[in-house]
């Protein structure tokens, strides 16, 4: 496990979301729930392409390389809220979060800001394992050789 590409592929999901949360804003499409399921493409190739260079690295390993992934999806989501705090304390607070408090399901009420990231924590943490997990589908046959007999003694001649 190279956290050095953990940590850079992280960064650069975060900064992919970012741009796209802040072209949304821009545009004026940030209440547009279905919108945000546009973030999990970069979620999608980033933890991928950790996984796709671990097996270009010979990082062998079902859970060496599935916990890669989870970490890579982490290390976004955390850079991200704490983005997002930044950002809603820069636009005025709570008040900013009035915008987007129905388009998130949150179960109604007046969430705070640590209520909200708790939230968003929640969700991201989901979407990454649930991508890791799938994409460790794709990649499990290639990081560990399970059901394959490489001894000698057991290959029938």
């Amino acid at each position: 496990m190279k956290f050095s590409r953990i940590i850079t592929n992280g960064i650069i999901i975060f900064a992919c979301i970012g741009a796209i949360f802040l072209f949304m804003e821009m545009l004026g499409l940030d209440d547009q729930v279905w919108l945000r399921l546009i973030n999990f493409i970069p979620v999608i190739w980033g933890i991928n392409r950790t996984i796709k260079d671990n097996y270009k690295d010979h990082i062998d390993g079902y859970f060496t390389n599935l916990l890669s992934a989870i970490f890579t999806g982490l290390t976004s989501l955390v850079l991200g809220l704490i983005a997002f705090m930044v950002y809603v304390e820069m636009n005025g607070g709570d008040n900013y979060l009035e915008n987007f408090k129905e388009s998130y399901i949150f179960g109604g009420g007046e969430p705070s800001i640590y209520q909200f990231c708790i939230g968003l924590f929640l969700e991201g943490a989901a979407a990454s394992l649930i991508v890791s997990f799938a994409l460790m589908q794709f990649w499990k046959d290639k990081v560990e050789k399970i059901n394959k007999v490489d001894d000698a003694n057991h290959n029938p001649a």
